[in-house]
């Protein structure tokens, strides 16, 4: 979200109240605003947008394409912040309190947003050109009106209490849904304008995603996209709070949280990987069992890949290999079999280069395994144009990376 946006949520609900209504008159009846006020807060809305949002007529106001946009981003972000207040409410056993997202103020929820980044009055003052009064004051104000608790003193640092936790997570839903229509109209005046943000697990950091993204921004050079690595635990609650779109890697089963869905879109193969000078390198078929005699690096537990790993060896009624090393990074992984005889369970696309540069060998063809690679959402997510469209580029990039893999066509030159 972008702080230094200039949000009023009371104006932007009188807009989607005029959106959905056709009539300033009847979203001034709905709001219990005045007429003058609602015409005003819509002008406002509409010289910070550089947009015309409806189309001015004897019997009412008809949205334009632009104030259709935001009219549906504007009504998803009040609902987040509703089910946010109302939560908060619940959890303290306080009974719900009406037109909670009218009281909620932008200032309210940029203060709290602010101080649970920094850990600091000082630092979100810094950050946000406000006085450490004002913000102190603007919690106060939105914790008088939860009638729970929010921050609380730890040490030298300011902490979210649970309940805050909670609020800040449908706040940031909120602000990405105003972000979103903030892209939707940019794409208005240049098309492939907008932004998306990806989370990236390590098999589709080697071949999939960089196709991908290669052909997607040269079709759409306006587009901003954002792509961040990291363990799947700190990606998915990036993604379930808003400030990703899509998660890229290998599906979990079962779901971890009941708020996301999954779409395998490719099947990876698993297999046991080596340096070429390995003494298990070029051997056909070495047993099983001979696998424990050489160290291993491994993903940490719960990770598909382990899970995987385990089941080649219990599947045939063998204990795994003791792990030496438990790692997620790829990158690891290949500095220990490049410098000696590690073994490690790795998709045949991650190391690619490495195969066809002779430094590194796939052991025994048979202890293959299979995992689905594939995309995780928000089961609520209402994707921009421009992020539907990456995420159709991702699946014909998946289909043809597939294809090509079948007919042993030559190797893959990124387009």
């Amino acid at each position: 979200m972008d702080m230094t946006r200039d949000i009023n949520l009371r104006h932007f609900e009188a807009v989607a109240a005029a959106a959905r209504l056709g009539s300033i008159s009847a979203a001034a009846q709905a709001l219990n605003l005045s007429q003058p006020a609602i015409t005003q807060a819509v002008a406002k809305v509409e010289a910070q947008l550089g947009h015309a949002l409806f189309e001015r007529q004897p019997g009412g106001v008809t949205s334009t394409r632009a104030g259709e946009l935001m009219r549906i981003r504007i009504e998803r972000a009040l609902a987040y912040i509703v089910r946010g207040g109302q939560n908060v409410r619940r959890s303290a056993r306080l009974p719900a309190l009406p037109n909670i997202e009218r009281r909620i103020t932008f200032g309210q929820l940029r203060s709290l947003l602010t101080v649970d980044q920094t850990g600091s009055f000082a630092l979100a003052s810094k950050l946000t050109g406000l006085s450490e009064p004002a913000l102190h004051r603007s919690a106060r104000e939105l914790e008088q009106l939860l009638g729970i608790l929010l921050l609380a003193r730890h040490g030298k640092t300011v902490q979210p209490t649970p309940a805050a936790t909670s609020l800040l997570r449908f706040a940031r839903l909120a602000f990405s849904e105003i972000e979103a229509g903030y892209d939707e109209l940019a794409a208005l005046r240049l098309e492939g304008a907008g932004r998306i943000a990806i989370g990236t697990l390590p098999m589709a950091q080697a071949i999939l995603l960089p196709r991908a993204l290669s052909r997607f921004s040269h079709i759409n050079p306006a587009a901003r996209i954002d792509v961040i690595e990291g363990p799947y635990t700190d990606l998915l609650a990036g993604l379930r709070n808003g400030q990703l779109d899509v998660l890229i890697g290998a599906l979990r089963e079962p779901l971890p949280v009941g708020d996301v869905v999954q779409e395998a879109v490719f099947d990876d193969d698993l297999v046991i990987v080596a340096r070429a000078g390995h003494p298990l390198a070029g051997r056909a078929a070495p047993a099983l069992s001979s696998l424990g005699s050489f160290p291993w690096v491994i993903a940490t537990g719960g990770a598909p890949m382990r899970t995987r790993w385990e089941a080649i060896f219990g599947e045939n009624g063998l204990e795994p290999p003791p792990v030496r090393i438990e790692s997620n990074s790829v990158t690891i992984g290949r500095g220990l079999m490049l410098n000696d005889d590690w073994l490690t369970l790795m998709s045949r696309d991650q190391f690619v280069f490495e195969r066809r540069a002779g430094l590194l060998v796939e052991v025994g063809g048979s202890f293959i395994s299979k995992r689905k690679i594939g995309l995780t959402t928000r089961s609520d997510w209402r994707p921009t144009q421009l992020q539907t469209a990456f995420i159709t580029e991702f699946k014909i990039t998946c289909e043809n990376w597939t294809s090509e893999k079948l007919m042993e066509k030559k190797p893959f030159r990124y387009a």
